[in-house]
């Protein structure tokens, strides 16, 4: 286990420790390693590092919400994915078409006071924005405003970059350990094979409200029917582990538990508050640098190929223009910090490929329009973007529906797969999607089934850039069902009549439902080409990846080698869902966590072998 080390280390983190300045700074304003980026990927990996008694420093954009109770409270993800303190708005694409775009319903306007306007009859004079796609700004990354479901990918998708790579490393069964490391488990007896209960992210059980809630029961009973199960294997499936190490768990179908990234006290477990708590410890060589936006990656020529040596930065509030606080007028005071080792990347899926671009690593093409010297002609760099589609069934019951927290979640396989292909969560609630003030309330009658359709067959997005200025946002086109939409559109269709046939015989007084989308009521009967034309225009997304890719050496499109090595140059590497093939699983924050516990191993490995760490 890396996290183990010698007294020896311990002595040199506490004198590494010595060296900090006040401000956060060392000595000579070097480090042996940089990590851009505080989320999923980079967090977890520069506490690792500095726990293995390695200098790191952790630029952050953001701040420090972690007391924040938007964010420290999980059930307040709405407040946090609103909180201005935490956001980072971004307006996407969908396609290149303006008339489909046009009738996205939850379409953003700029209004010319300043406001927004959600709609698609937007008033005299007002902006097209975009879709609403918002990323969290802060220390800790989207994690700190997600709504905390944790859920390792398929089997089949961690063999597939195996496969692809030629790296057995990437197996299901070698990825497990991964899992092991992080995870502190409290939903199953401690000792239980195949998982983790001393590691850094609290892993807990959300309540189906089986037990708790009548109404709930009623849904669950239904659904479990709909499944092939017995209503009398409810307490067991209720209580299934979706990140259990099962035989053939690619073929498991029907109800789980939900499985949350949840402290027992309800709190948020998160990598922002592991990185905090790092650095409270007070014993490793951890310093973390808030308000930092990285602007670009210093190389220097000296070697057969370029190496990353350093970053150049901007130090203040809001310098990135995707705050909503964000103001043109403030320009921040520049910094420059150096890297003995390594520089990380780990912003994320738009911000990580914009900062490479930024630095002289993408397509030569885009990079000489905005007058940026190319220190290597990385065509895949910003391409490739993938996403889950996401799409739900809202329906309002004959009357309202008892507590509200409750949730269960569903794995489905359709005709057109050979793994389960369909992942939701089932409950009182709506989730249409992302727009400023989101979500919509229906009031105390509202159910929805929300639809994550895993491994879609199309990844034509893009991410690329608007100009040259660090602080502007880059220009983001999903490029939705570019390829694969019949097969897609049918997954999600019949992930649709499955949830509308278990509904519609709920019982209690409940039904009948009035569905809300995508079949609205009265209309009923729509056609299932009606249907898909719905769900094609109005589906939406919040799990991007795939813009640094991981690929095999002779794609051309790869921008990583299997160890998350930036091609064409040394001491660079990206780290986070950016990093992945394709979109991993249906929610890819625990499984970015996990590339970054790897990330450490393959990190530390390389040391070992060039003789400068002894491992313990």
């Amino acid at each position: 286990m890396y996290r183990s080390f010698s007294f020896l280390s311990y002595l040199l983190c506490l004198s590494f420790f010595s060296l900090i300045h006040n401000t956060g700074a060392w000595e000579n304003n070097t480090y042996e390693y940089i990590v851009i980026g505080s989320g999923p990927g980079g967090g977890p990996v520069a506490a690792n590092l500095a726990r293995a008694g390695h200098s790191v420093l952790l630029l952050e954009a953001g701040d420090d919400q972690t007391q924040n109770v938007n964010v420290s409270l999980w059930y307040n993800f709405n407040l946090a994915g609103n909180d201005p303190a935490t956001r980072w708005d971004f307006f996407v694409k969908h396609s290149d078409d303006p008339e489909r775009e046009s009738r996205y319903l939850r379409m953003t306007w700029r209004n010319k006071d300043g406001s927004f306007y959600v709609g698609t009859d937007p008033p005299a004079g007002a902006e097209q924005l975009g879709i609403y796609y918002p990323r969290a700004g802060t220390l800790g990354g989207c994690a700190m405003h997600n709504g905390c479901l944790t859920m390792n990918p398929n089997d089949a998708d961690w063999d597939d970059i195996a496969k692809m790579t030629g790296d057995s490393s990437w197996t299901a069964e070698n990825m497990r350990k991964y899992l092991i490391n992080l995870e502190r488990v409290h939903y199953l007896p401690n000792g239980t094979e195949g998982h983790g209960y001393t590691g850094w992210l609290d892993m807990t059980m959300l309540d189906s409200g089986l037990e708790t809630n009548p109404d709930s029961k009623l849904f669950l009973q239904q659904a479990a029917l709909a499944s092939g199960a017995s209503v009398d294997d409810l307490p067991e499936l209720t209580m299934r582990d979706m990140n259990g190490d099962q035989p053939n768990r690619d073929q498991l179908t029907g109800i789980f538990g939900g499985v949350s990234h949840i402290a027992p006290n309800q709190n948020r477990s998160s990598p922002g508050y592991y990185v905090r708590n790092t650095v409270n410890e007070n014993k490793y060589p951890l310093t973390l640098q808030l308000d930092t936006l990285a602007t670009k990656i210093i190389f220097s020529n000296d070697t057969t190929k370029p190496k990353a040596i350093g970053v150049e930065f901007l130090q203040g509030k809001s310098m990135y223009s995707a705050d909503p606080r964000f103001n043109a007028s403030e320009k921040g005071t520049p910094g420059r910090a150096f890297a003995s080792k390594e520089v990380i990347i780990s912003g994320g899926a738009f911000n990580s490929p914009q900062l490479l671009k930024l630095s002289g690593i993408g397509p030569a093409e885009e990079l000489k329009k905005f007058n940026i010297p190319v220190v290597v002609d990385l065509p895949g760099v910003g391409h490739r973007l993938a996403d889950n589609y996401e799409a739900g069934i809202l329906s309002l019951a004959s009357r309202a529906i008892a507590g509200a927290s409750e949730i269960f979640p569903v794995f489905l396989k359709t005709s057109v797969a050979k793994i389960r292909d369909i992942y939701m969560w089932c409950g009182s609630f709506s989730f249409e999607g992302f727009w400023p003030g989101f979500p919509e309330s229906y009031g105390p009658s509202q159910y929805e089934c929300a639809i994550v359709h895993m491994n879609p067959r199309s990844q034509a997005g893009a991410v690329t850039l608007r100009s040259a200025d660090p602080r502007d946002v880059p220009d983001v086109n999903l490029n939705f069902f570019k390829t694969g939409e019949s097969q897609d559109l049918q997954a999600i269709l019949e992930a649709v009549k499955w949830v509308r046939g278990f509904v519609s015989k709920v019982g209690g007084g409940l039904g009948p439902f009035k569905e809300k989308h995508p079949c609205p009521y009265p209309k009923g009967n729509c056609t299932d080409e009606e249907q898909k034309k719905y769900i094609k225009e109005q589906a939406y997304s919040h799990h991007a990846s795939s813009t640094c890719a991981i690929g095999a050496d002779g794609d051309e499109m790869a921008v990583l080698d299997s160890k998350f090595r930036v091609r064409g140059v040394k001491g660079l590497r990206v780290v986070d869902a950016s990093s992945f093939p394709a979109v991993p699983g249906g929610f890819p924050v625990l499984p970015t966590m996990m590339l970054s516990e790897k990330a450490t191993e393959e990190i530390l490995n390389e040391l070992e072998e060039a003789g400068g760490v002894v491992r313990h």
